[in-house]
């Protein structure tokens, strides 16, 4: 049964996180670097003085109650201003991901009304200025945060009154529409998810009672560099900032590991592919220095020692001898990489996989995997800290209820459910089932109630012979080694399941030099007898997860990765299964083509 809301919500976002800041007034909340990738630290006071100024401004320039405005930017702290002061202007903030194309600029602002749109650079002013330019489209006002909007819009609000901005902020209700985020989506035109301020407020209240250890922990901080964007992105900078965890902010993905060194969360915010890409640049650098058996060892011994704690004796003696050196050897330099002093994180987006998941509480960072969609807020379930659950997502939220259909589609309703999709009833009525979201996820449900992904209803594969195959469990498996970047399961009508993959560019060098071979490009890699005999190896373990019936039989390595720029990427970095498809048809005709006498 769904768990009924807390009684004393706040009565909207504003409210929630500016009493927070209240009760931190003269402490950091918020971190962002200068030019010099120096730390500056926001107080609750200050951080409550930007929204506000920017707030006003917005009035300034005619933003009504209740009014879409865009924010297109990489994740900075000016996103984040702007997200509140939107919403202390009463209006609705519209985020739109900082790779969009002209197209799809054009698709969001039409169809959310958009008339206003912050952007980040003179590039996406370029493209904003582009969709404008048309006459049938809302889009009339561009500003530009490289261009000194934010001091712009605090300079034309000087004359409001602080009175209007408190009138403005309280008009949200609860039942208030507070975003709406369009899908990334795998496949077809973006659907914007109409989330209300009770979405938010409820989740925050929901999560903070599930895992309080990792979001009210005194001292808390994290690095956020997931974009904005994203509705998980998005939800995460709502509760942390109602929760006091300081958010450090990371507009450049490539400056991640030195942030880490500089910031020291004690919270790793990350999708499974960043603690793929921590784990494989340690192995390389150990190979790099000639000690990668050592690492491997320490690896080995880290796994073992995570698996033996889910054990009624626990850690034998002998492993713990074990485990201790290898911390002192290996472990403890991995965890100085993510600053040392982290002790959780948290993993969506995709499966982490039990042998990542293992690794990192073998080495003392408790990885809690979560699972949820835009459509449910981003979270449904996330597992808890005093029983984690290798493997599985967790139990769901507080305000959710989950059920397994008869044909293992995972359906959820509850509190955080989202509205609808905007304009579009027809959509919003396809996504439920008498009252359940069907969320196109499959799955199935422990004895406890902890929830285990295992496909997508879409990409379940029927083979000529009539077997079904979930792909996820071989791509997951190998997307886990170091030389591959991505990995797309085929074999839908086929006689037999394939694969295409594609290599890891930065991974590439030091897998390479650790092999003893010289440097060489992709394509050159790709054919090289070497590499293909460890990636059929590869194979060889993914296919030991799954019957002969669902193992790979035949692969081959794209000359080039999967983008977000060439569409073969979701933003959340998501494998468009359908394009890939289509993009690369010849090549997956080619693995089932008869082979050469």
């Amino acid at each position: 049964m769904i768990q009924p809301a807390p009684t004393d919500l706040a009565p909207n976002i504003v409210a929630m996180i500016a009493a927070r800041w209240r009760t931190r007034a003269d402490e950091v909340v918020m971190r962002y670097t200068d030019d010099d990738d120096r730390w500056i630290d926001v107080t609750g006071a200050e951080a409550q003085a930007m929204v506000d100024a920017v707030a006003k401004g917005l009035i300034a320039r005619g933003v009504q109650p209740g009014q879409s405005v865009g924010i297109m930017a990489r994740t900075r702290i000016e996103w984040t201003v702007l997200d509140l002061a939107i919403w202390t202007a009463g209006a609705l903030p519209v985020p739109i991901y900082d790779t969009s194309s002209a197209s799809q600029i054009d698709w969001i602002t039409s169809d959310a009304e958009v008339s206003l749109l912050v952007v980040e650079t003179e590039a996406h002013a370029a493209l904003a200025h582009q969709v404008a330019s048309d006459p049938e489209s809302p889009l009339r006002d561009v500003l530009v945060i490289d261009r000194g909007c934010m001091d712009d819009l605090r300079a034309a609000g000087a004359g409001i009154p602080d009175s209007v901005v408190a009138e403005r902020a309280a008009l949200a209700t609860l039942d208030s529409p507070a975003t709406i985020v369009y899908t990334s989506g795998t496949t077809g035109r973006p659907k914007g998810a109409v989330l209300t301020h009770f979405n938010f407020v409820r989740h925050t209240a929901g999560i903070q009672q599930q895992i309080p250890e990792v979001v009210l922990r005194e001292g808390g901080s994290t690095v956020l560099f997931l974009t904005l964007a994203h509705s998980l992105a998005r939800l995460v900078e709502v509760v942390l900032l109602a929760s006091g965890t300081v958010i450090g902010f990371c507009p450049d993905s490539k400056k991640l590991v030195p942030y880490f060194a500089s910031f020291q969360p004690t919270l790793v915010l990350a999708v499974p592919r960043v603690f793929e890409k921590v784990y494989n640049a340690a192995e390389q650098k150990a190979a790099a220095g000639g000690k990668v058996k050592i690492f491997r060892w320490a690896a080995q011994q880290s796994i073992a020692y995570s698996q033996a704690l889910d054990t009624p004796e626990g850690p034998s003696l002998a492993l713990k001898a074990k485990h201790a050196l290898a911390d002192r050897l290996v472990l403890a330099k991995i965890r100085a990489v993510l600053g040392g002093r982290a002790v959780h994180a948290i993993s969506g987006s995709a499966p982490l996989g039990d042998r990542l998941g293992h690794f990192y509480r073998g080495l003392g960072l408790l990885v809690l995997e979560g699972y949820g969609l835009t459509e449910v807020t981003a979270a449904a379930h996330v597992n808890v800290v005093e029983r984690s659950k290798i493997g599985s997502v967790g139990p769901a939220l507080p305000g959710f209820d989950v059920t397994i259909a008869d044909d293992g589609e995972i359906l959820m309703r509850g509190d955080m459910l989202f509205q609808g999709y905007h304009r579009n009833p027809e959509a919003t009525a396809e996504a439920m089932q008498d009252g359940w979201f069907r969320t196109g996820d499959i799955g199935r449900l422990d004895e406890d109630g902890y929830l285990y992904i295992t496909g997508r209803k879409k990409e379940i594969i029927v083979t000529a012979g009539g077997k079904n195959v979930a792909p996820a469990t071989l791509e997951d498996r190998l997307r886990g080694y170091a030389l591959v970047s991505q990995c797309v399961v085929v074999g839908d009508g086929r006689p037999f399941i394939g694969a295409l993959l594609t290599l890891d560019a930065e991974a590439l060098p030091g897998w390479l030099t650790s092999h003893g071979l010289p440097d060489m490009p992709v394509a050159e890699a790709a054919a090289h007898p070497v590499v293909r005999e460890h990636l059929e190896k590869a194979v060889t373990r993914a296919n030991a997860a799954v019957s002969r019936a669902e193992s790979i039989r035949r692969w081959e390595i794209l000359a080039d990765d999967f983008t977000v720029e060439a569409g073969h990427l979701t933003p959340s970095l998501k494998v468009k299964r359908a394009q890939v498809l289509r993009d690369f048809a010849a090549d997956v005709d080619a693995l089932y083509a008869p082979s050469p006498r």
